[in-house]
């Protein structure tokens, strides 16, 4: 697609998480065009996934679902899901961004996301979304809340596609929307500027080997403790074990697991798990009155406005135990899970027994994220984390002019710093069309 010479007063925002989503929000009320490029088949990132945030203990989803509403209904914004940047040429205000629009084997034209396809879909699959604890079918969206609300077929799940037969979503559609045929299509885009906000993935849970990943089903990450505990979740919001289902008397949470530890992982600090390690703890607590919550932890950086009261709250009003010091192994013991850690405020070795483990695994960058700045023509630091162009005065702005980093695609940072961020950034490019 080639340009006329014109600056093109229309923007593009690739990634659809609360970065993205207020970022687009911002340039669509303040009247320019968006075009909002999302992995998934839907918006919300990982937020989607939480089920009450930090400080206020908010439920996330009712937070976060009149937000991706507002950006599905929206005038001015045009969501491109299931997609991913495949080129981009040009420069600021006259950018021309080539995007690969996955197959999802449904017709979302025709689609009236009434999901009849996914109850009688027969293939059961362990859910992603839900950390492998669920099941989900071969036909899904990832959840009851999805914007947009329309289905995809995963070929490594369908009947159809492995074994050639099955076809029961095709057949109980009443509006014909499936379509095996379905291919991968390129779709081209014309903007004025770019807000990059692709976000963050976790440290692979594989890579714990010393703390028994993979063999004890008890040992989860904090993601999947949010699953537990939402009521969109495996359990419908009860605390359970994964292994048997019982509900866990003593949990141990285990901060800073593979974050500051430059020897065998990140040397940065992943900057939520304090935050979000405290709040499992205290919703564990709210849930199994007579439990006993434990916290492994480094050290405490509770930075953000009301941080520092609601770790104090947990431990003065909730009885959360607090053990600084890190952890060496985790093994079975019968039903248990034996901790050993260290104390290094006393000394001492400590052993824990402990229902359920849960670690607060590192931030890590999107595996894509240094590919797509290569696509881009902007830099990424060491770690995968996209550059900005100074770090004190310009932290939302790239090398490349017209191209604008919010939330983690950056570093890692809270919903409330993520959210700062992409103000910051939809400001940029608002300041960019007006002197044009």
């Amino acid at each position: 697609m080639k340009g006329n010479g014109a600056f093109v007063k229309r923007a593009m925002v690739i990634g659809g998480g609360i970065a993205g989503i207020s970022a687009s929000l911002d340039l669509g009320n303040a009247g320019y065009d968006v075009v909002l490029v999302e992995k998934l088949p839907s918006i919300g990132g990982r937020m989607l996934q939480l089920s009450e945030t930090f400080p206020t203990l908010d439920c996330a989803q009712c937070t976060l679902t009149p937000k991706t509403v507002e950006t599905g209904q929206h005038p001015r914004i045009k969501l491109v899901t299931y997609s991913e940047v495949e080129g981009i040429e040009g420069k600021a205000g006259d950018f021309s961004v080539s995007i690969r629009r996955k197959a999802a084997y449904v017709d979302w034209e025709r689609c009236t996301g009434c999901g009849l396809c996914q109850q009688k879909c027969p293939s059961k699959n362990p859910s992603e979304f839900d950390r492998g604890m669920g099941l989900g079918k071969a036909i899904y969206t990832l959840s009851p809340q999805a914007v947009p609300n329309k289905p995809v077929i995963d070929p490594s799940h369908c009947r159809y596609f492995k074994e050639g037969k099955c076809r029961v979503c095709e057949k109980i559609c009443p509006v014909k929307a499936i379509d095996y045929e379905q291919k991968d299509r390129l779709v081209e885009e014309r903007v004025g500027a770019i807000v990059v906000a692709v976000g963050f993935d976790l440290i692979p849970k594989e890579s714990f080997g010393e703390y028994g990943y993979g063999e004890l089903p008890d040992l989860i990450d904090g993601l999947a403790f949010e699953r537990l505990n939402s009521a969109s979740g495996p359990t419908t919001g009860e605390i359970r074990r994964p292994s048997d289902g019982k509900v866990p008397k003593e949990v141990v949470f285990i901060q800073c697991t593979g974050s500051r530890d430059p020897e065998r992982y990140m040397p940065y600090c992943s900057r939520v798990c304090c935050m979000y390690t405290a709040k499992h703890a205290r919703l564990y607590k709210h849930k199994v009155h007579d439990g006993q919550a434990y916290i492994f932890y480094m050290d405490i950086r509770s930075t953000g406005k009301g941080y520092e009261e609601f770790i104090q709250q947990g431990m003065e009003e909730e009885g959360i135990l607090y053990l600084r010091g890190r952890v060496s192994r985790i093994f079975r013991d019968g039903e248990k899970l034996i901790v050993w850690g260290a104390d290094t405020l006393t000394g001492r070795k400590v052993e824990v027994s402990a229902d359920l483990v849960v670690l607060a695994t590192a931030m890590t960058p999107r595996k894509e994220a240094k590919e797509l700045a290569k696509k881009l023509g902007i830099e990424a630091d060491d770690h995968g984390f996209l550059t900005e162009a100074e770090r004190k005065l310009r932290p939302v702005e790239t090398k490349v002019e017209g191209i604008y980093l919010a939330g983690c695609a950056q570093g890692p940072k809270d919903i409330a710093d993520s959210v700062a961020h992409a103000n910051a950034a939809a400001s940029k490019v608002q300041a960019l069309f007006a002197k044009h």
